[in-house]
């Protein structure tokens, strides 16, 4: 006697805003009647916090931060005991997102070391000889947008063999300089990255110009903080070597669920950066890094 449980919510692209309302449906399909316990559904909200393997063990502290950190739980009863005919059966179900006492609703996103994530889970209890029924199902939640207005920050740069920080052995290195600029560091979520880059003049051959997405994920408490840097995507925007004084778009996309607004807690900060990275053909590798502040508007 098979019994299918699925979870539909109302809105087809599953993001919602604080204080707003879950509406869908229990969507339960069975071939005859099936009798059972009750059917409950939980909602949670958790930022998961985790710590790279090269601080683990370095603060005793952090195993106290690192507890997962609960934004929002409650339940509700969709049906009570009793048994649900054969065919189709479609409960409805309302729950309004509130968060309890101070408590904020982050953003949806998914990281290395921090994930914030907020699910729909659906049990259904039955009698001893069958096995319970679980469904798990995620939906977004988006911080409400910010009222001021955006002030774009344009950033020019310059790089030279002489602005390069981290050279070992700077004589060695080959005559280059590139320009460029990006519209603005202070981004908005939902528009893409723009600018760019202007290769006036190389010694060595250019191989490729990348642009790399990098999420700054800081977890910790007073003791001390654990930071890491990884990356999201990287988007090559030139291959070979580019014609000189030719100026190449920048333009990327933030990634749905792999970023965020930034954002910094207590117990946690997620940030994000852009390295403009130019591979030469003897393979030295020039990288530009720039912060980006990413808010909804």
């Amino acid at each position: 006697m098979s019994v299918t449980l699925d979870i539909r919510l109302k809105r087809a692209n599953k993001v919602y805003h604080e204080g707003e309302v879950l509406a869908g449906i229990v969507l339960l399909v069975s071939k005859e009647a099936v009798q059972h316990q009750g059917i409950s559904l939980i909602m949670e909200g958790v930022v998961n916090l985790q710590l790279s393997s090269k601080s683990v063990g370095v603060f005793e502290a952090f195993y106290n931060s690192v507890k997962p950190i609960q934004l929002i739980s409650s339940n509700i009863e969709v049906a009570k005991a009793g048994k649900i005919p054969g065919g189709k059966t479609e409960i409805p179900f309302e729950f309004p997102l509130h968060t309890k006492a101070n408590k904020v609703l982050y953003e949806t996103y998914h990281g290395v070391f921090v994930n914030i994530q907020y699910t729909l889970r659906c049990d259904m209890r039955r009698s001893l000889l069958a096995k319970d029924l679980s469904r798990t199902y995620e939906f977004m939640v988006h911080c409400q947008p910010q009222k001021a207005k955006l002030v774009p920050t344009p950033v020019d740069f310059t790089i030279t063999p002489e602005t390069l920080q981290n050279v070992r052995e700077r004589n060695l290195l080959p005559k280059f300089l590139i320009r460029g600029h990006l519209n603005a560091t202070n981004c908005v979520i939902s528009e893409p990255l723009t600018g760019e880059v202007v290769v006036e003049n190389s010694q060595v051959p250019i191989k490729s110009i990348e642009l790399q997405l990098v999420r700054v994920e800081t977890c910790g408490c007073a003791e001390g903080y654990a930071r890491d840097a990884t990356e999201i995507q990287n988007i090559q925007i030139a291959e070979g070597d580019v014609c000189h004084g030719l100026s190449i778009p920048i333009y990327m996309v933030f990634p749905r669920l792999f970023t965020c607004p930034t954002l910094e807690t207590t117990n946690f900060k997620v940030e994000f950066e852009v390295n403009v990275v130019i591979v030469l053909h003897d393979d030295h590798l020039i990288t530009e890094n720039f912060p980006l502040k990413l808010c909804r508007v």
